[in-house]
């Protein structure tokens, strides 16, 4: 394998082709078994005309209980004297339309009404809304079994029956699902592009919502099989056309005499159940997974990469090549190299040969252009990188520890030692627990504290981090809570377990400017206070010049050029830092104040 092959990365396409489901669906066993499996039973009753040995009403008095695999009928014979195996043919097919009158009818009546109830709503959401909840009021099964005085053995007209009581559960799942996305922005996007109502729904909307109607409708499939059955077997069906709850019940009515004979038609019963309710799942997962993703390359394969890139890795920075921590480097990046699966034997290099040094009570920042490999940095200070990442150099080490390459040496930093505030608050927080009740499940979890004690601490912190009323924000949820109080939570999370160092990724990103500054002022002035080492993220310069000591500038996955803070913006060396800072909004203003104590720049 070349290195030019490990460092291309190829474009990635906006949508997968139905060829590349396909394939991928096959690619899954569990989706390719079932698929089988299911396709096997179609055949298995559509070549019954052709393939079946005998007409399954022809009786055979001689052969009647008869044993499986010890005469002509293979399968053996029922209590009439008939072939088993061939009237399991013939039923087969009969089953199988009934299903599909099931789902055709439900999810005919259930998606449209619920497109249009999810879509519009006013008037006709609360009409419809009412008469799906008197349809699902009516007993499915007992209704079915009084209807049958007026049908008769009719199951095309019980299933169609069935289908219409089911439809309701299309109906909440569609409107749920609509009413969510109906106001989402490329929906706006559609409306305001000219696109009519019709075409938003059938080409925005109903894609969104495909993965769980493929579930539900391999569920409806499912349940009808079962509720033919279930009426076959209760009699309710036509004793001269063969069914599986048909022989199912003269099965079970005979099962002292010949107790195999409920095998069959059991097991066809279960099989097709379980294949759709699988297929289902699996064909949701595979449409909903981007058709450019490649799995996890094994480890053998990481470490032949690795070990392939060891004479050729370029390095952005001369760092010393030594493990031995000094006594005020908390974290040292060495020769890290990231990269993501491209096909099965080749990675895309996006992180390349990065080298970067945190010291103890010193804020760096790490800066660049969205893309150019930031978050991936942190994101292998913490551990958590996406299971497909391949780490193919390098090494982080934390007082001394490569934490990168040692998972027990990362788990005992981890919270710990190391804490992170991440970028998105609202999204970091747990809807269904108060922020007092994740906040002490957090910190006790890497403390040895009693609850009390916990408690008592996180008040503390709550208070210390600008929160006035801690009590009352400890038994609030948060959706409760502004992202401005949300970010304050998550720092005074991080701060409990009293860490070393802080990994912060544009913790300030999804709030207002003058929350942003206060935010920052809170961190600076901690980190002042309890003297630990600061990485922050970030794409503001601003931030940078008014929190930060030194100061890392990314481009393409390398770190272009690394400095103090003061140097950096009196005389940047690298023509990319000159870019970004003459992109800045009022450059020369955030200049001047260096000279003083203090640096004021607008966020």
């Amino acid at each position: 394998m070349s290195t030019d092959s490990i460092m291309s990365a190829g474009p990635a396409s906006t949508a997968p082709t139905n060829k590349s489901v396909w394939r991928r669906l096959l690619k899954n066993p569990m989706a390719a078994g079932s698929l089988v499996v299911f396709i096997a039973i179609v055949i298995f009753g559509v070549a019954a005309p052709l393939l079946a040995p005998f007409d399954p009403n022809l009786a055979k008095l001689e052969l009647t209980n008869a044993a499986p695999f010890d005469t002509e009928f293979l399968l053996g014979g029922d209590r009439s004297g008939r072939d088993i195996l061939s009237r399991l043919m013939y039923a087969t097919t009969g089953t199988l339309m009934a299903c599909l009158v099931v789902l055709a009818v439900s999810a005919g009546i259930g998606i449209v009404t619920g497109l249009v109830a999810g879509y519009w709503g006013g008037r006709i959401d609360d009409v419809l809304d009412w008469v799906s909840n008197i349809v699902l009021a009516f007993p499915g099964l007992i209704l079915l079994i009084s209807l049958y005085t007026v049908v008769g053995p009719n199951i095309t007209v019980s299933m169609a029956i069935l289908g219409v009581l089911i439809a309701p559960n299309f109906f909440r799942l569609v409107r749920s699902l609509v009413l969510s996305i109906r106001s989402e922005l490329y929906v706006d996007a559609a409306r305001v592009a000219g696109l009519s109502d019709g075409r938003i729904i059938s080409r925005h909307v109903l894609r969104s919502i495909r993965g769980p109607l493929i579930v539900q409708s391999s569920f409806v499939l499912a349940t009808g099989i079962s509720v033919q059955a279930g009426l076959e077997f209760l009699g309710l069906g036509d004793s001269n056309t063969p069914s599986w709850g048909g022989m199912l019940n003269e099965a079970f009515a005979n099962i002292y005499n010949n107790g195999t004979a409920v095998v069959w038609p059991a097991l066809l019963i279960g099989a097709t159940t379980l294949s759709l309710v699988i297929l289902g799942n699996t064909l949701r997962d595979t449409l909903e997974t981007s058709g450019t993703r490649h799995p996890a390359l094994s480890a053998s394969k990481v470490k032949e990469i690795r070990a392939e890139r060891e004479g050729t890795r370029e390095r952005s920075t001369a760092l010393p090549t030594d493990t031995k921590p000094k006594s005020d480097v908390l974290l040292r990046i060495q020769g890290l190299e990231l990269g993501y699966p491209s096909s099965s034997e080749t990675v895309g290099v996006v992180v390349h040969g990065v080298d970067l040094e945190v010291r103890s009570g010193e804020i760096h920042g790490l800066v660049g252009e969205s893309g150019s490999g930031k978050s991936q940095i942190a994101y292998s200070i913490l551990g958590i990188l996406p299971p497909e990442a391949a780490v193919v150099g390098g090494s982080v080490f934390f007082r001394g520890q490569d934490i990168l390459n040692d998972s027990n040496a990362m788990k005992k930093a981890r919270g710990r030692r190391i804490a992170y505030i991440p970028q998105e608050p609202m999204t970091n927080l747990d809807p269904t627990f108060t922020v007092g009740q994740q906040l002490t499940y957090g910190l006790r979890a890497v403390a040895d504290i009693s609850k009390h004690d916990a408690h008592a601490r996180l008040l503390d912190l709550l208070a210390r981090v600008g929160i006035n009323d801690p009590r009352r924000m400890f038994d609030l949820y948060p959706h409760q809570i502004s992202g401005g109080m949300a970010q304050r939570v998550l720092i005074a999370g991080a701060l409990a377990g009293e860490p070393e160092l802080i990994v912060a990724d544009e913790p300030t990103t999804a709030l207002d400017v003058t929350v942003q500054a206060d935010v920052l002022d809170l961190l600076r002035d901690l980190q002042n206070e309890r003297d630990f080492g600061v990485l922050l993220v970030t794409h503001n310069f601003g931030v940078v010049a008014d929190i930060c000591d030194r100061v890392s500038v990314m481009k393409e996955g390398r770190i272009v050029e690394s400095s103090d803070v003061r140097t950096l913006f009196a005389e940047p060396e690298h023509e990319y830092t000159r870019m970004l800072l003459d992109s800045m909004p009022d450059r020369f203003a955030s200049r001047i104040p260096f000279e003083a104590t203090s640096v004021e720049v607008a966020p």
